[in-house]
């Protein structure tokens, strides 16, 4: 394991993130807040420690293998959320517990959208702005991640990556190169966040406002700048741009660049998650309508479309955006929307969950097995599209939802022994695993009031969720140091 060039590289990427605290201090400048100096203080301890770890390594060039990258992968995460977590920390309102800041700090760079913040539009406007600025690089994070690294590393939501890209992308990379997949999925997520931002001040918020919705949005990540989330502009438009974006970010960001790079939206219609993602939706929206409707939950039409648009897809693509209280519907639409994000957004995007490829491949296998079952004898492939996949794929997925389910009853577990009831530990698990956000229960409106050792254990199911529980798990396994 060359641990010295591993720490050179995390040295870089420390000193790299650094700069992320400088638009906060200059937004504090602006509105004169008062906000500014913990960030200043951050970007400074940030770039000491990054160079003090860059400059004795400077000259380790070793040729790493999947061991280091998976490490590397790992460490990413732990070690950026960790410096992220310095200005909530350092500041003096809201003044912060240590384990309120690193959850706060996870959260956003996860794209969880847990807070355990209360009054949030009257905290300084340098911290409301960091917040969103977090979960927009988190979410920029993931993309990359998830498309340029882990193919090469074997694991993630791009394991299937050949098997499930139909048309110009079938390769493990969109380009040749590293850096281009990167460089060409940054341009795509920088526009969808510029249009976004756009179409939220079109629609009535004011720039501050557009610009920070417009990263949580794209993130899929749900922090808000009000306590009341979305549905403190009580704005349908600004609730339609929503729905819309959020359905754009979870859907696979290979399929907008092969969009984009073709000019033709073929790409989308010929993959089979595609579809599947869109019907799922289509059915949350119908089924909520339905049960909101019945139940006269709300006294018109147009309202009840509205808010059953809105909260199932925000929930479903695991954004955690609210415009009303979900968790005081009736109980079946709660627990159906929990359990919709465990579906999540499509492999490759910013969505949080096990991802509808991986549910559909289950859901493909199942069916497999009920035919066996009346033709013993029968040879019965699973095809993904047109295209038969090998036996080791599905192996795989159903070794990625063992390890899920796993993961998440010992989750759970661990957080009824803090002494949470069985409906917040149950939600609150699949909220932060699910990279979701909002749970019912003693977390359905924030996380402030839990106990630090359960906060602790849920930002730890936030990583779980992030990495695809694989990366993270590999490094528990004696064979990995063994090797």
């Amino acid at each position: 394991m060359q641990f010295r060039t591993i720490i050179k590289i995390l040295g870089q990427l420390v000193a790299l993130f650094s700069i992320t605290m400088v638009p906060p201090a200059i937004v504090s400048l602006i509105y004169k807040d008062g906000g500014g100096v913990p960030f200043v203080l951050a970007f400074i301890f940030s770039v000491l420690m990054g160079l003090f770890a860059y400059y004795p390594n400077r000259k380790e060039n070793g040729d790493l293998k999947a061991r280091e990258g998976f490490l590397i992968v790992v460490l990413f995460w732990l070690v950026l959320g960790s410096f992220a977590s310095l200005p909530l920390i350092f500041l003096d309102k809201p003044n912060l517990s240590l384990a309120d800041a690193v959850f706060e700090a996870f959260s956003g760079l996860t794209t969880t959208g847990a807070t355990v913040l209360t009054g949030i539009e009257h905290l300084p406007k340098a911290v409301l702005f960091y917040r969103q600025q977090l979960q927009w690089l988190g979410g920029m994070g993931i993309i990359v991640l998830a498309v340029a690294v882990l193919p090469m590393l074997g694991v993630g939501g791009m394991q299937l990556y050949r098997a499930e890209t139909p048309g110009p992308v079938k390769d493990s990379k969109m380009t040749p190169r590293i850096a281009d997949t990167a460089k060409h999925l940054w341009y795509i997520y920088v526009s969808l966040t510029a249009a976004c931002t756009v179409a939220y001040w079109i629609a009535g918020m004011n720039w501050f406002d557009a610009i920070c919705h417009a990263f949580a949005t794209i993130a899929i990540g749900g922090f808000s700048t009000y306590d009341a989330s979305m549905g403190y502009f009580d704005n349908p438009l600004i609730n339609v741009i929503c729905v819309v974006f959020l359905l754009i970010a979870a859907i696979n960001f290979s399929l907008h660049y092969a969009a984009v790079s073709s000019r033709n939206i073929k790409a989308y219609l010929r993959d089979p998650e595609f579809k599947v993602f869109l019907f799922i939706q289509l059915a949350l929206v119908v089924i909520c309508f339905a049960v909101l409707s019945s139940n006269n939950v709300y006294e018109t039409g147009d309202e009840t479309l509205d808010q059953a648009m809105f909260q199932a897809v925000s929930i479903s693509t695991t954004a955690g955006f609210a415009t009303d209280s979900f968790s005081t519907w009736p109980l079946f639409l709660p627990i159906l929307l929990i359990f919709s994000s465990f579906i999540g957004g499509c492999a490759g995007s910013t969505g949080g969950g096990m991802k509808v490829v991986r549910v559909f491949l289950l859901y493909l296998q199942g069916i497999r097995e009920l035919n066996r079952l009346v033709h013993p004898r029968a040879i019965y492939s699973i095809k993904l599209g047109r295209k038969a996949l090998p036996d080791k794929v599905v192996e795989a997925v159903w070794g990625f939802f063992s390890a899920y389910a796993l993961v998440f009853v010992i989750i759970m577990i661990a957080l009824l022994g803090t002494g949470l009831d069985n409906i917040t530990a149950f939600s609150a698990t699949a909220a932060c695993l699910n990279n979701l956000g909002p749970g019912l229960g003693d977390v359905a409106a924030h996380y402030g009031d839990i106990s630090d050792a359960a906060k602790w254990i849920l930002t730890l199911a936030m990583v779980f969720g992030r990495l695809e529980i694989f990366t993270l798990l590999v490094l528990f396994t004696p064979t990995f140091w063994r090797g």
